[in-house]
């Protein structure tokens, strides 16, 4: 297949639990009933959850179309992975518009480098990063030194201050001070809450421009070709962690990097959970982000876990249960796997 028009890209990026997800949702949620857009979602854990919490809207009968992209390999050397499945992705959805979403401990500046290869040129039209910030985070010092969250900032077109409403007037004047400090120009910054996005953010020009100078060469992209050959080579990346699993079988998944460390659990489908005691068991944990998807006595549900506050979602369907947590200190996960076991329903 031939792209003969350059889609138009927007990168939403920003750190955990800033809200990108839910941006994502409200966009696909409002787009034109006419265009077909395709999500390009990438994960710092190996679970891969994101997708899944999308995807009750997706398919040609609504337009949307969402491809995911597990273990942070939007932005390293293994970024090959993100190459065949974005080509993949174009081919499928042919779609109007695409959203990419890099994992919130990424950096974006590499995703924006790759996709500014001369293979690219004709296929990708960039468009405005949009970063999402929480401005009470620019308040405490465990983000506003981390290289990833200046990072985040640096690539911005245009800044979105989410979760406005759950902020003061003295974190607004944290936020600007900050950006004075760290924005390499003057970006447009819209205050929203619940991740309502204007359309208007999207059609921002791209002005960021990545350094051409590689201070570690061994995060270099290597671009494949669009077409069905790359297509089928995908196929084979399957990894050992992904298989299926036997009925009433689960699976530990754990990943360290950049000093954080994320612990998924993969459950076959068979095996059913108690709602209530998933509840109690969310309400118990303190570790910065957890993401799920739960098979449950009362059906499925997604859940989404930040700030030490929880939103449940109904899901059409799961093909298996699974649970994704992240934080930069491995000992709030000791109990987590006992706690998870413990909410299991009691099946009769």
């Amino acid at each position: 297949m031939k792209i003969t028009k350059a889609v138009p890209t927007n990168i939403i990026t920003g750190f955990l639990g800033v809200g990108k997800t839910t941006a994502i949702l409200h966009l696909l949620a409002n787009k034109p009933a006419n265009e077909r857009w395709a999500v390009l979602v990438n994960e710092f854990g190996e679970i891969g959850i994101d997708g899944g919490l999308m995807a009750g809207g997706q398919g040609a009968q609504t337009g949307v179309f969402i491809r995911e992209v597990p273990g942070g390999c939007m932005c390293c050397v293994s970024g090959l992975p993100m190459q065949m499945a974005l080509n993949r992705l174009l081919i499928a959805a042919k779609p109007d518009r695409l959203l990419i979403e890099p994992t919130g401990l990424g950096h974006p500046q590499e995703v924006i480098k790759s996709l500014r290869q001369p293979h690219y040129a004709t296929v990708i039209d960039l468009r405005a990063t949009l970063t999402l910030i929480d401005p009470r985070r620019t308040r405490d010092s465990r983000y506003t030194r981390n290289a990833t969250f200046i990072q985040q900032i640096a690539v911005a077109d245009v800044l979105v201050a989410n979760k406005s409403d759950q902020c003061t007037d003295d974190d607004f004047s944290s936020l600007g001070a900050y950006l004075v400090e760290k924005a390499s120009h003057e970006k447009p910054l819209y205050r929203v809450s619940f991740g309502e996005i204007p359309f208007s953010a999207l059609s921002v020009p791209a002005v960021y421009a990545a350094p051409e100078s590689d201070p570690d060469p061994s995060r270099r992209f290597v671009v494949p070709a669009l077409s069905k050959t790359a297509v089928g080579q995908h196929e084979s990346t399957e990894r050992s962690d992904h298989r299926p699993l036997a009925a009433g079988d689960y699976m530990t998944i754990k990943k360290q990097a950049d000093g954080f460390t994320s612990i998924g659990w993969r459950f076959h489908a068979s095996i059913l959970f108690d709602r209530g005691r998933l509840f109690a068991f969310f309400s118990g944990l303190t570790l910065q982000r957890v993401k799920a998807i739960f098979i449950t006595s009362d059906g499925v549900f997604g859940y989404n876990f930040s700030d030490q506050a929880l939103t449940e979602v109904e899901l059409d369907e799961a093909q298996e249960s699974c649970i994704e947590g992240i934080d930069n200190d491995e000992m709030v996960f000791e109990g987590f796997e006992a706690s998870l076991l413990a909410c299991k329903a009691c099946v009769s």
